[in-house]
């Protein structure tokens, strides 16, 4: 399989990276185009048996897959530029937040176009993307789609276009959420005389303990609340002040706006 990626950004690379690790494609068949010419000996240097290209560089494209990794806000000025054709037999795959499978075959006037969600942790190959296809893409397309989505963590198919958005502010933005939680305890941690980087310490393998736990306990989420805090105890404290102070439904309406700012991105 030849596979092109039309933005060589962050999440692009990490793609790249993870399917050169399992040797599902040959570095000779990886194409790897960016809008920034800076940016080119640096992508060269990490891929140096692959292609690398600008977008104004590009009149052909000699690949099976292409992978659109470019910024959703990006998406309509760069498919109005491209100075290639797509080939009837070519697949599309869009990792890009919002924008829906229609707004991309109309854009691009193709219509083979599978839509996913992945989210940073693909970086260390730990990620989770949920995934959707046009009709018209077969069993075997679909198929080899996901061992490339596997590569770099877990895939889940969703035949409800209309969930991919909720994917992106769940999965896709999730970390985020995690990362910001995460500082506000190790600056807690801080502020109650912890060194900084114990407080760290602490923090990054409570948290790592906690998952743990929750994938391997038989006990769901309130029970393993409840065996932490006890009547009366510190845990109780600081949950009775979440609690006042409506920290899970600020979280939740933090998530919706996420999934509505998905919406507003295909418009």
């Amino acid at each position: 399989m030849k596979i092109a990626i039309l933005g060589a950004g962050n999440m692009g690379l990490s793609f790249s990276k993870s399917f050169l690790k399992y040797e599902l494609i040959k570095p000779e068949n990886l194409h790897l185009i960016t809008r920034s010419q800076t940016k080119i000996s640096k992508i060269a240097g990490e891929f140096p048996k692959s292609k690398t290209s600008t977008f104004d560089e590009v009149t052909e494209l000699d690949a099976d897959l292409i992978i659109i990794a470019v910024k959703p806000q990006d998406f309509q000025t760069v498919a109005q530029n491209f100075k290639f054709t797509l080939k009837d037999n070519q697949m599309v795959l869009s990792i890009m937040a919002g924008i829906n499978i229609e707004k991309i075959q109309k854009s691009l006037n193709h219509p083979l176009v599978v839509r996913a969600m992945p989210n940073s942790p693909t970086l260390l190959g730990m990620g989770i993307t949920g995934y959707t296809a046009a009709d018209g893409i077969s069993f075997s397309q679909l198929i080899n789609i996901e061992r490339l989505l596997n590569s770099t963590g877990r895939s889940v198919y969703l035949e409800d276009e209309n969930l991919l958005d909720g994917v992106t502010a769940l999965s896709g933005s999730g970390p985020a959420y995690f990362y910001y939680i995460i500082d506000a305890m190790i600056k807690a941690g801080i502020e109650m005389g912890i060194e900084e980087n114990l407080s760290k310490l602490f923090v990054k393998q409570t948290m790592l303990g906690a998952y743990h736990l929750i994938n391997n306990s038989e006990k769901n989420l309130e029970e393993l609340i409840k065996d932490v805090a006890s009547k009366g105890g510190t845990t109780e404290a600081a949950l009775k002040t979440f609690e006042e102070n409506s920290f899970k439904e600020i979280l939740k309406l933090g998530i919706l706006n996420a999934e509505k700012r998905a919406k507003e991105l295909n418009s």
